[in-house]
Parts: C-alpha cells; sequence; structure tokens
C-alpha cells in the first residue's frame, strides 16, 4: 500500500511539533543547571578567590585542632567552618566528613584525658603553597603548621607539641562559577599528625631477599624511593662487598612492646657510653621541620618517607659510626649525601641492623623509651613495621616524647600514638 502524501501546511505542523517534543524530551535528560539558567564561562581564580581558599582551609584545620582542645576554645559555639562567608563554601559530602572528623576528633580527646593527657590551647595557621586549575576544577595544596600547648595535668609536661602537615584540597565550580570544596587529601607519607583522623599507610610486607640490581637506592617498606640525589657512587668510607650476607641469618625479629601503664621500671644509664643521647635529640629538635642539606630528603617519594632516615642522621649525630659495607647487607650501615645503606632509610633493616649490631637491646614495654632510644610502628600488625621514631624528651612521670619525619612533628607522647592508634603494634629499642 502506497502511503499517503500529506499536504504542504500539515506537513510543515507536524515537522514543526515533532521537532518540539524531541527537544523537550532531549531537555529531560540534561542536567539540572543545563536546561536552567545558561552556564558561566570557566570561573578564574584570582588573588581574591585563591586569598578565599586559604581562609577556609585554615578554617577547617583550626576547627579539627580545637576538637581536641580541652576548655574554651574547644567548646566554641559553632565551627569556624559552619559561619564561613566570602564565596566559597563547602559541598554538602565535604561538611558530612568534616563533622564525622569532629567528631572522631572529640573522642580522642577524652580518650587522651584517660591516659592523662589534655591541650589548654591550640594554634593552626595554613599557607598556601601553590593552585593548579584546569577548568572547573582548582587543586590548593597547603601546609599546615600546627601547635597544641599542654595541660598541666601531672605538671611535668614539656610546653609543647608541634607539626606540619601537607594536603591538597580540591575545589569544584558549580554551574554559576561558585567554587565548593569536595575533597581533602593528605599528601604526607605517615598521616602522623594527631589532629589527622586518616588511617595511615601500611607498607607492603618485606622480602628480605637482596636486590639483584645492585643499586643504591632503594623503595618501601619503609625504605626511601629512588631519587636523583642519591647516586651509586660512594663515599670514600663506603666501600661495596663482592656479596650481601644471606638473608636468613641477618632478619631477626623483634619482640613487640607492651603498651600499658605502668611500666616496669628499666632505668637508661646516661653514663660511661660512647654515645651522646642528648646529641640526638638536639639534632632531631632542631630538624624536625627544616631538613639538613647533607642527606636526601624522601618525604613525599613514595611509600616509606623519610622517618627511617632521620632516625638514622640523629643516632649518627650523638656518635653512631658507619659500618661500610654492601648497600643490601643488613649488618651494614651507612648514609650520607651520596649514598645509603637499607639499614640506615628503611624501617624493617634498621631494626634488623640495629640488632645484628648489637647496637640496641629490645624493650618490654614502649613507656621503657628513654632519651636517644627508637620506637617503630606495625600500623596493621602484619608483622613488616612501618614508621621509626626518635624520644627526644621523657617526663619525670615515666612518659616518652618522640619527635619523627613523615608527618614533621616535635615532642608527641606515646600516650598520644596509643590513643590515636589503638590496633598498632610497637616496639621500642633502647640505644
Amino acid at each position: 500500500m502506497k502511503s499517503r502524501k500529506l499536504k504542504g501546511t500539515r506537513r510543515r505542523v507536524t515537522i514543526i511539533g515533532a521537532a518540539a517534543v524531541s527537544v523537550v524530551a532531549g531537555a529531560a535528560l540534561l542536567p539540572n543547571w543545563m536546561a536552567g539558567a545558561a552556564v558561566v564561562d570557566d570561573p578564574k581564580v584570582d588573588a581574591r578567590t585563591k586569598a578565599t581558599f586559604q581562609r577556609l582551609a585554615d578554617a577547617v584545620f583550626t576547627d579539627r585542632t580545637d576538637a581536641l582542645v580541652t576548655g574554651a576554645q574547644g567548646n566554641r559555639a559553632k565551627p569556624l567552618t559552619d559561619t564561613f562567608s566570602g564565596g566559597v563554601r563547602m559541598s554538602s559530602g565535604q561538611a558530612r566528613r568534616q563533622d564525622s572528623a569532629l567528631s572522631t576528633l572529640d573522642q580522642r580527646k577524652d580518650l587522651l584525658a584517660k591516659l592523662g593527657e589534655k591541650y589548654s590551647k591550640g594554634s593552626t595557621t595554613v599557607t598556601l603553597d601553590a593552585t593548579n586549575v584546569k577548568g572547573r576544577t582548582a587543586k590548593a595544596a597547603v601546609t599546615e603548621t600546627t601547635t597544641l600547648t599542654y595541660a598541666k595535668v601531672r605538671g611535668n609536661e614539656p610546653k609543647t607539641t608541634g607539626f606540619q602537615a601537607h594536603h591538597e584540597l580540591t575545589f569544584t565550580a558549580d554551574s554559576h562559577g561558585n567554587w565548593q570544596l569536595t575533597g581533602i587529601k593528605e599528601t604526607d607519607t605517615g598521616y602522623l599528625a594527631v589532629n589527622q583522623v586518616a588511617n595511615p599507610a601500611a607498607n607492603p610486607a618485606v622480602k628480605a631477599s637482596p636486590s639483584p640490581t645492585g643499586k643504591a637506592s632503594a623503595t618501601p617498606t619503609g625504605k626511601a624511593s629512588a631519587t636523583p640525589t642519591v647516586k651509586a657512587s660512594a663515599s670514600p668510607t663506603v666501600k661495596a662487598s663482592a656479596s650481601p650476607t644471606t638473608a636468613d641469618t641477618t632478619t631477626p625479629d623483634a619482640p613487640r612492646a607492651a603498651t600499658t601503664r605502668p611500666a616496669p621500671a628499666n632505668p637508661k644509664s646516661f653514663t660511661g657510653t660512647t654515645y651522646d643521647y642528648k646529641a640526638m635529640a638536639a639534632y632531631a629538635e632542631k630538624y624536625w621541620s627544616t631538613y639538613n642539606k647533607d642527606y636526601p630528603d624522601y618525604n613525599g617519594h613514595g611509600d616509606g618517607g623519610d622517618c627511617t632516615n632521620f632516625v638514622s642522621q640523629s643516632l649518627k649525630a650523638g656518635g653512631w659510626k658507619h659500618v661500610p659495607g654492601y648497600v643490601y647487607d643488613y649488618t651494614k650501615w651507612f648514609g650520607n649525601a651520596d649514598i645509603q645503606s637499607d639499614s640506615f632509610v628503611g624501617v624493617n633493616e634498621f631494626s634488623w641492623f640495629a640488632q645484628n649490631s648489637k647496637r640496641v637491646t629490645p624493650l618490654a614495654n614502649v613507656y621503657q623509651a628513654d632519651i636517644g632510644d627508637v620506637i617503630q610502628m606495625d600500623f596493621d600488625k602484619d608483622g613488616s613495621k612501618d614508621h621509626s621514631m626518635i624520644v627526644t624528651y621523657r617526663s619525670p612521670d615515666g612518659v616518652p616524647y618522640v619527635t619523627y619525619h613523615s608527618t614533621n612533628t616535635f615532642r608527641r607522647s606515646v600516650a598520644s600514638l596509643v590513643a590515636s592508634y589503638p590496633n598498632a603494634a610497637f616496639y621500642a629499642y633502647r640505644t
């Protein structure tokens, strides 16, 4: 059957009607902001907008610090982020994540109080380091510097603890060009600041077999990733042996340290030793936030970060001597600007060397650690240690305070670490 031929007028009306239906149907499939008002061009991020990004970041991390403080500052009527103004706001999703973080930190404050630790005051400042804008997304790199004043619960706490942390904030512009904070990512390796709630990344299991490459640089666990500053050309004091010592005889297990108080008495002798423990502590407290240019900086170069490299530098400043040899030999230990043994920069490798060399004695309880002693953590208890710290202060009533890199931290109490990471395993070494 042949189709009927429409008259000209009716045909035009039919085509126009069909087109209108198509437009309506298509509009229903579009996002609301496309179906509504016209979308503005990609917004520019000028100096004023960058300053607002910085102020909002400051408010976010100040709120987190305040959640740990006991007293008026910690009992602020409303978080700073709730009353923030300036044309940039938190997205609903980020606001929920912030509320969750504040709740977690409030619980941490209560747990710390039970362990005898409180903060009477906190100060947080945030600097904007860089901004990268692509279309409707802006990435802001910031540095947070926080100082917490210890409340005198027992009367012999140090004055303050502090840390520097690096974050990347993501801002997304809506259809009208209004910026919202939609995400926060920690960019330090350690995730070990007291006001952070992200779980630290555990290192993968360590294999004791040496790499066949013979290169000086290494990758974690706890080891520093290769960087251009780590060269295979060794200092005259560091000689390469023909082959490494077999791994099965040089990787001793360290016993876990208890975290209960009070700890059995185990006083440290500071006399009649070749080591200067005060010099170890002084070095760590000098370079906790300003790195020594005589050594490579492994912070931000993959898993593991700079923590063990920093501990080794501190021990060296107090009298530990190089033991030259093959870089993968866990009975050797050396480090300078050009080359580092795995035991100098690796968490587990350091533990193996320290025990092989008899330079340390494992402690039964983490609260027995004193100035110049080393504490390590295994976040997920898989047997592979993840983080190294050195004790730089001990209160008269027996609380060690550690200083470390990744995240750069000054005099954080062991009580705070135990409260923040209750599921971690601890190891303590008398040096």
